[in-house]
């Protein structure tokens, strides 16, 4: 008789404390996250120019830190103001190590990252441990020189806390104490929703529907996951491992018929979708997983492209929402997700009355 994967227990955080640095993330990398270039780059400018040159070299090293933030016990509301009120508490030079979470001392990264802080500096054999394991921070040739950069940083801890507490906050006024005004309803719909969901669905079956499909890999169970809500990543989702037992689940919060920049008409869902396939190469990737799930490689050599561009293909597909994708392992599995396209026309038809 085949085990069953036992069902985890759900808990769920909500609040703009986690959209502060999400937002954050998706305005310096808006390529990835299907934002418009020219937009984000007009409200990074809106920060002062020391502030965000320094977001700029470290944001891609912090990236989203969901357990830094959830292990600052903020109290409610959890929102901007809270975390940067509680990372205020801290010393100065403890405020980066409580964000990356550096109390394993059993993760290599961690310790290394620990060690850099206490000896404030680094040498070329912390960069030999860090860089295979942090070079996707980079982009391209700049891969060694941000990290650098970031190890610097790194190597004044006390200066490293004054300045990236000084630039959250300066990013507040600049754009995100307004914005959070706008999405902070949005994150309680979906955590309503969410938890409406929770109640008739299998947990499996529940991922698949906030993730808009994904499908976990089975093969590492835990006990509890953490559920959050996120607007600016959405459709795309986050995952961050408390321990073996735990780990937090960052789903897409916003609606597909809502604009993600304030103050646009057109759903950008819509266009995202649309996009994805009014490419040749993508109807055709589009019509081998309708009929059976592939990975990447089987891609590639069915369509007689190199592994790359088929992985461009497909994150254009999962960013428009339209392609289930399963995880075991280190393999992925992508599939067409015909609902979402079918969703899509929807929208358009709704757009086009409204």
């Amino acid at each position: 008789m085949a085990e069953t994967t036992p069902t985890p227990a759900l808990a769920w955080e909500y609040g703009t404390a986690f959209e502060l640095f999400v937002s954050l993330q998706v305005l310096h990398d808006p390529d990835h996250y299907g934002v418009r270039a020219s937009w984000a780059a007009g409200i990074r400018s809106r920060i002062p120019a020391p502030e965000r040159k320094l977001l700029e070299e470290v944001l891609p090293f912090i990236w989203i830190p969901l357990c830094g933030i959830r292990s600052l016990n903020l109290p409610s509301p959890k929102d901007a103001i809270s975390v940067m009120w509680a990372l205020k508490q801290l010393p100065a030079e403890q405020r980066i190590p409580k964000l990356l979470s550096l109390d394993n001392e059993d993760d290599p990264i961690a310790k290394t990252l620990l060690g850099i802080i206490e000896k404030q500096a680094w040498d070329e054999e912390d960069f030999k441990v860090l860089e295979p394991k942090l070079e996707h921070a980079g982009k391209g040739q700049q891969n060694k020189e941000s990290l650098k950069k970031f190890l610097d940083w790194l190597a004044k801890p006390k200066e490293f806390g004054e300045a990236f507490l000084s630039a959250l906050q300066a990013y507040h006024q600049a754009f995100f104490e307004e914005e959070e005004k706008r999405i902070q309803p949005v994150l309680k719909d979906a955590v309503d929703r969410a938890q409406k969901l929770a109640e008739t669905l299998p947990f499996d079956e529940l991922v698949i529907e906030l993730s808009q499909g994904v499908r976990l890999d089975e093969s590492k169970p835990v006990d509890e996951v953490i559920l959050i809500p996120a607007y600016w990543t959405t459709p795309l989702v986050i995952f961050d491992r408390i321990d073996d037992k735990r780990m937090m689940f960052m789903f897409g919060a916003r609606p597909a018929n809502m604009p993600a920049i304030p103050g646009e008409k057109v759903p950008d869902g819509l266009v995202r979708a649309l996009k994805a396939i009014a490419d040749p190469t993508r109807l055709k990737i589009f019509s081998y997983l309708a009929k059976e799930e592939l990975t990447p490689s089987e891609l590639a050599r069915r369509l007689r492209l190199r592994a790359p561009t088929v992985t461009h293909h497909l994150n254009e597909l999962r960013l428009a929402g339209l392609v289930n994708l399963t995880v075991k392992g280190n393999e992925k599995l992508y599939a067409t997700r015909r609902e979402a396209l079918r969703s899509t026309f929807q929208i358009l038809e709704d757009f086009l009355d409204s």
